[in-house]
């Protein structure tokens, strides 16, 4: 007999085919979070994580705010509001990406609220407070480049989020807790030719998640998104992991030549490639070189 083959010719299907995936969940005894991993509108096995997450944390709203999303075709919270109907707020500096998203014919089925603006660690606490949400159960920040600072300078009083997801630099390694240093304007291909200096470190996200009250619950598979959870909402299901732990060296191959074609360059070549630039310690607050 052979095996059977799905084949999805439409977003109903993609979403029918989401849900099945997602409460079959309830039926795995593993508290692995790469164990619950699928994709639907996340570029990598997200949605499923983020599943798992809500069905095992006490949500207060269900809402959520998710930074660089592009159009959102592709985004970590798509699925989310569309299956669970979580409402929520997206922000990307692209006014078009913007504009397409609008124009999705299954926009106005949601409450979603977007804002094309280029985010800086000046502007940041502003946006937030514009979105009039508290207490809210998912933020996302996927920034390609200023995420650490971002992450440091954010005011999470009012915004309380019980699930942070933050884009990590998988070629900075897992024992430096460094990042980019501060650039307001910072445009990760304009920054340097590679792709592949931007962002922040595991171990530099984790010890400024943590200064924050939010615990590292491990990474996905693909090894680009590291989950914090807030220190309250732990429980056995979801365990604090060390940065050792949860770390996953990224596969995909995003490098890019001095033309910006792709490189195709994988494991410590890539390090190569930017070995020397300017990172900072953000325990100490030091310049150092990778």
């Amino acid at each position: 007999m052979g095996k059977t083959v799905f084949v999805v010719q439409d977003e109903t299907q993609l979403l029918a085919l989401g849900s099945l995936l997602s409460k079959q969940q309830y039926q795995m005894n593993s508290t692995n979070l790469n164990d619950y991993e699928f994709k639907i509108f996340s570029q990598w096995g997200d949605d499923g994580i983020i599943q798992y997450l809500i069905k095992n944390i006490v949500i207060e709203n269900e809402t959520f705010i998710e930074f660089g999303v592009q159009d959102y075709q592709e985004s970590n919270t798509r699925f989310l509001m569309m299956n669970n109907m979580w409402k929520g707020f997206v922000m990307d500096k692209s006014q078009e990406n913007m504009v397409r998203l609008k124009n999705q014919p299954w926009y106005w089925k949601y409450s979603l609220t977007y804002k094309a603006v280029f985010i800086d660690k000046e502007n940041i606490n502003e946006l937030l407070e514009e979105t009039g949400f508290s207490n809210v159960g998912l933020l996302h920040i996927d920034l390609d480049g200023n995420d650490a600072h971002i992450l440091n300078e954010l005011n999470l009083r009012r915004l309380n989020p019980s699930i942070i997801i933050m884009e990590y630099n998988a070629v900075f390694g897992k024992d430096r807790p460094i990042s980019v240093p501060y650039d307001k304007d910072f445009i990760r291909t304009n920054k340097h030719y590679s792709n592949l200096y931007f962002g922040a470190s595991l171990s530099a996200l984790t010890y400024l998640a943590d200064k924050k009250g939010y615990a590292l619950i491990g990474c996905n598979l693909a090894g680009g998104n590291a989950y914090f959870v807030r220190r309250d909402l732990l429980s056995k299901n979801i365990k604090e992991v060390s940065v050792m732990e949860a770390y996953k060296e990224s596969r995909f191959r995003e490098g890019r030549n001095k033309d910006y074609t792709l490189s195709y360059l994988s494991g410590d070549e890539r390090y190569e490639a930017i070995k020397g630039l300017k990172v900072i310690n953000v325990k100490t607050n030091e310049m150092e070189e990778l």
